[in-house]
């Protein structure tokens, strides 16, 4: 038998025959009970079930609240007695697609069985769409365990509690949008607000200050409506202005004045809009020479540097390679349906000692590409880019596996600082794959949930992990 797509479920031969002819157009299995249904469901995965309610033992209803339970359960179209309407609305609210009240025409079970399958068709590829989503996104995460990283992590939780300016430093791609998000995400206020994001050197400078405050209908050749800017879209919530060190002088003097009076005026009005914003900014450009060659206004870069983040670049992060090679890995093998899901240690070692000098941007690229064109289930050295494999000098890095899983460390000359670079690896990976759920991550590490916590904090990722004062006191009186 062919892989069926419908399993038909009666009791009654006659009954399965006949709905087996009328829908000979799609491969069928038949079974004349529940546990009959049980085997055959497990052996082929059908996408539908015709299940009739009065069955020998288990009755359909009985089976149809069972596989409700299970994940990725098949369509059911219930087939009930003539006259049991009650039963009908009960299948229906226990999940079933449809169902058919015998005797029925043929014609209706044709249509009932084409919506069910097309239904099943759609939320397959709503569940696929929400996967590749959640793939995306979690490739835009902020990773890592390094000493760098929880740094900013804690400067994270500090700044998201208040209003605080906030200054991003780093080279390009190593996610200084990701670092503005999260202190947005972490907002207790301005999390219910808007997240704008703005990059100032994409924008022409003619357009910039309308894409900021906005216009008025006729300011300037081709406003033809009135339109809010960039500060008004986020109000109450966050502006992040990318690339800041690449906006005139011009605007400079128009955000102060924003930065300093909380008032926006669109181009073409007198009008004054008062904007409650947070104002997160980022550049990779060396700020001190701009404000000394008169290229960046003084008293801006000192308005904007209330607090400054730095994002260290990725090859002073090394040990956070591993972590994130594997988390980029694992997103585009469910966007892309790949078989590549693993990576081999002598890639990870590859990795990990590369000096990657377009920072975390380049590394997923580089997975990217790689999961693409590998044709094994892991990632071999020969699946990366040359570049990587001329360059890097993979010896200098050991890697450890355990339990089936792959971690790379630098080598540590000091042991005790070296088993806690591999328990906060370790631990981090468990808590990634658990979305951070500490209860779960326990489990999987084999420790009680206090005792967790207690590492956590020893190994200072409570910031990212312990969210609410009673797991931090527990974890403290564990």
């Amino acid at each position: 038998m062919n892989q069926p797509t419908i399993l038909i479920v009666d009791d009654e031969e006659a009954a399965r025959l006949g709905m087996r002819r009328a829908l000979k157009q799609y491969e069928a299995a038949e079974a004349g009970s529940v546990e009959e249904a049980r085997f055959l469901i497990a052996q082929y995965r059908p996408q539908l079930i015709l299940l009739d309610n009065n069955l020998p033992g288990t009755s359909g209803m009985e089976f149809l609240h069972e596989l409700a339970g299970q994940d990725n359960a098949p369509q059911v179209v219930m087939i009930t007695a003539h006259g049991t309407e009650r039963t009908a609305v009960e299948a229906i609210k226990a999940g079933a697609y449809d169902y058919l009240a015998k005797p029925f025409e043929l014609d209706e079970l044709r249509l009932v069985v084409k919506n069910a399958l097309e239904a099943r068709g759609l939320r397959a590829e709503n569940a696929r769409l929400k996967e590749e989503l959640a793939a995306i996104k979690g490739s835009g995460e902020l990773l890592g365990a390094s000493e760098g990283m929880q740094k900013v992590y804690d400067l994270i939780a500090k700044v998201a509690a208040t209003d605080i300016t906030v200054l991003i430093r780093g080279e390009s791609g190593t996610g200084k949008e990701l670092v503005a998000r999260a202190i947005h995400d972490k907002s207790a206020g301005r999390r219910q607000g808007q997240f704008v994001a703005m990059n100032c050197a994409a924008m022409p400078s003619e357009l910039i200050e309308s894409e900021l405050f906005g216009h008025e209908k006729g300011s300037f050749t081709g406003a033809a409506n009135q339109r809010k800017g960039k500060f008004e879209a986020a109000d109450g919530g966050t502006i992040f202005l990318d690339e800041i060190g690449d906006m005139s002088l011009t605007t400079q003097a128009k955000l102060l004045r924003v930065l300093e009076e909380r008032k926006i005026e669109r181009l073409g009005s007198s009008h004054s809009i008062p904007v409650d914003v947070r104002v997160i900014s980022a550049t990779n450009v060396d700020l001190e020479k701009a404000v000394e060659d008169g290229k960046f206004r003084a008293d801006l870069y000192y308005r904007l540097r209330v607090v400054q983040i730095n994002l260290p670049p990725l090859r002073d992060r090394a040990s956070d390679i591993p972590m994130l090679a594997l988390h980029f890995l694992k997103g585009y093998a469910t966007k892309y349906s790949l078989q590549c899901t693993g990576i081999h240690p002598s890639s990870l070692a590859r990795l990990t000692a590369y000096s990657w000098p377009g920072n975390i941007r380049e590394l997923r690229n580089v997975i990217e590409r790689s999961a693409v064109l590998a044709d094994g289930a892991t990632l071999q050295p020969n699946d990366l880019p040359e570049e990587i494999n001329t360059t890097a000098k993979p010896a200098e890095q050991p890697v450890i596996i355990g339990d089936g899983d792959i971690l790379a460390i630098p080598y540590l000359d000091d042991f005790r600082e070296a088993r806690k670079a591999f328990e906060r690896a370790y631990i981090e990976r468990c808590l990634i794959e658990t979305n951070g759920n500490v209860t779960r991550a326990a489990e999987k590490v084999g420790m009680h949930r206090q005792s967790l916590q207690q590492k956590l904090k020893d190994l200072g990722l409570t910031r990212r992990y312990v969210v609410s004062e009673e797991e931090l006191d527990e974890a403290g009186s564990a």
